[in-house]
């Protein structure tokens, strides 16, 4: 395996003219392929989206609509600080979505421009195109979540991993494989471990890709990286320990758990599936998910065969003299997207889609070699007159690929849509009771109803526990505070003899009532359920 990966050394380009063909240029492609990605985000998803539980969280930590919410121990303010250009300015959900999109084409543009040396033009193209169209990219494409920089980021550095070791002088690809695994560490430091730690390992056992520049870079990166979270656990979680622990212990406690079969039926169309013991309605939705091992496997194999056959530079502007490494490229891309995805489904007990987008970028490589080398085989091998019949096939499997993910993401976008909904209709309803900024809510959904209506939150248990009973009854008696119960549950003992209030009612969501204490004096006219 060692001897399939090792790069021989690269000579000096040429600097004389050397034949383009316009196929072969990097930047129509891959400007089309992410001008694609950025257009369909802004037409599929941006229009009445709204913000979900975890990403009222991070925009509320640099503006946004209301006081910031309780930052658990596990998460990274990569994605705050990301969204900070716009949302420090404008509470408007849709400025946050539209900056977004943009700035995730420009990202995937940047990503795939860092590889137009290492794999032909249309293995590229095609790759951008087959992650892009995933439902799980163009959902997050917009959404102020980590996990699609994530994935940019580990595309980033795997490709300015191979520049660097292909060819040592290039600082530029030294440099940039550390910046591109600090900025993953950044927006996810469990994600930017998973990546760095197959990198480093690269870089220190691999015959010729033995670079000890390469090695600092990753090791550097990682430690930049994390510096701001080991920074926060010293100056709000009681020391680095205390915090890897109760991040533990919020994600259900590190450990061995089998959560292949939670990931497969999250992929129904479910954000997040915790506890995922619910049945498997639509198959069909997870059909891409069983093929991608057969895909990898045989673009690998395909990368491998296009190495035998050519020992001309790579396509695209590729380094005169050179011989490809496609093969290599491939198959460190496949470990690394493996080892990013380990956690996910073999060390947390539930599953959420949007955790393997990293893998899914880095396999979109191999994915796209299998692809273009069909093609090509259907091109150049088949009978002309079987020709059509081949296209044929392919053109109507990947019809049926892009109208499921489309189905996927339709459904995703109408539970957003809903909630947005009914977390708009709560909000106002607490506003016409008296519930207005300055305030706090707490209880059932405290988090994203308090971003919608303006107000901080506090919990006195579970993961964002934040404050005591005590100190909810205290802040009762200097601003309106509100607790909000689900159905008929019971209100915490200290909300007993508050005044209880149903609140709006969005059909296909839970109803909800809202406890308030006896200081809250405001009008109290009687709610009509919203349609």
């Amino acid at each position: 395996m060692q001897e399939r990966l090792a790069l021989h050394p690269v000579s000096a380009p040429v600097r004389g003219r050397t034949r383009r063909t316009t196929g072969s240029r990097p930047l129509p492609w891959l400007l089309t392929v992410a001008v694609a990605f950025t257009a369909a985000q802004l037409i599929l998803v941006v229009p009445g989206s709204g913000l979900g539980w975890d990403e009222t969280v991070y925009v509320s930590q640099v503006g946004g609509n209301a006081p910031p919410a309780y930052f658990s121990a596990p998460r990274a303010r990569g994605i705050s600080y990301l969204v900070a250009p716009v949302a420090s300015l404008t509470a408007s959900t849709t400025a946050i979505r539209i900056y977004l999109a943009l700035l995730s084409g420009a990202g995937l543009f940047a990503c795939l421009w860092i590889w137009r040396r290492l794999v032909p033009v249309a293995v590229l193209g095609c790759a951008g195109a087959v992650f892009s169209s995933l439902w799980i990219t163009l959902f997050y494409g917009p959404q102020a979540m980590p996990n699609l920089w994530c994935a940019l980021g580990a595309l980033a550095a795997v490709g300015w991993f191979l520049r660097a070791v292909a060819r040592p002088g290039e600082r530029r690809a030294v440099i940039g494989v550390g910046s591109a695994v600090a900025v993953v560490v950044f927006m996810r430091p469990s994600d930017g471990l998973w990546l760095a730690l197959p990198l480093a390992a690269a870089a220190l056992l691999v015959p010729g890709w033995r670079r000890a520049a390469v090695f600092a870079a990753v090791t550097i990166g990682f430690l930049v990286g994390a510096v701001p979270w080991v920074v926060e656990a010293y100056a709000h979680y009681g020391g680095l320990g205390a915090r890897l622990h109760r991040a533990s212990e919020i994600q259900g406690g590190l450990g061995w758990h089998m959560a292949v079969d939670d990931q497969v039926r999250a992929l129904d169309g479910r954000s997040l599936c915790r506890p995922c013991d619910v049945p498997w309605k639509h198959p069909v939705a997870a059909a891409w998910w069983f093929a991608l091992p057969v895909l990898t496997v045989a673009g690998i194999a395909a990368a491998f065969r296009a190495d035998g056959r050519s020992r001309a530079p790579w396509s695209s502007g590729a380094w005169a003299g050179s011989r490809t490494h496609r093969g290599a490229a491939a198959l460190l891309a496949t470990c690394t997207a493996a080892s990013v995805a380990v956690p996910y489904l073999f060390l947390i007990d539930y599953a959420a889609p949007r955790f393997l987008l990293p893998a899914y970028a880095l396999l979109s490589l191999p994915v796209a070699e299998c692809l273009v080398a069909v093609a090509v085989f259907l091109v150049t091998a088949v009978r002309p007159s079987l020709r059509p019949v081949g296209a044929g096939v392919l053109a109507l499997a990947l019809t049926g690929h892009l109208a499921v993910q489309y189905g996927v993401l339709r459904h995703m976008l109408e539970v957003n849509h809903s909630l947005r909904a009914h977390y708009s209709a709560i909000a106002a309803g607490l506003h016409r009771l008296g519930v207005r900024p300055p305030c706090m809510v707490s209880g059932q959904d405290a988090v994203p109803i308090a971003y919608y209506a303006g107000c901080t939150s506090r919990q006195p248990g579970g993961h964002d526990a934040s404050i005591t009973p005590g100190g909810i009854e205290a802040a009762a008696h200097h601003m309106p505070v509100a607790v909000v119960v689900a159905g008929g549950n019971a209100p915490p003992p200290y909300a007993r003899t508050w005044r209880a209030t149903a609140l709006p009612h969005v059909r296909g969501r839970e109803t909800y009532r809202v406890f308030l204490p006896p200081t809250l004096v405001g009008p109290q006219p009687e709610m009509e359920a919203s349609p």
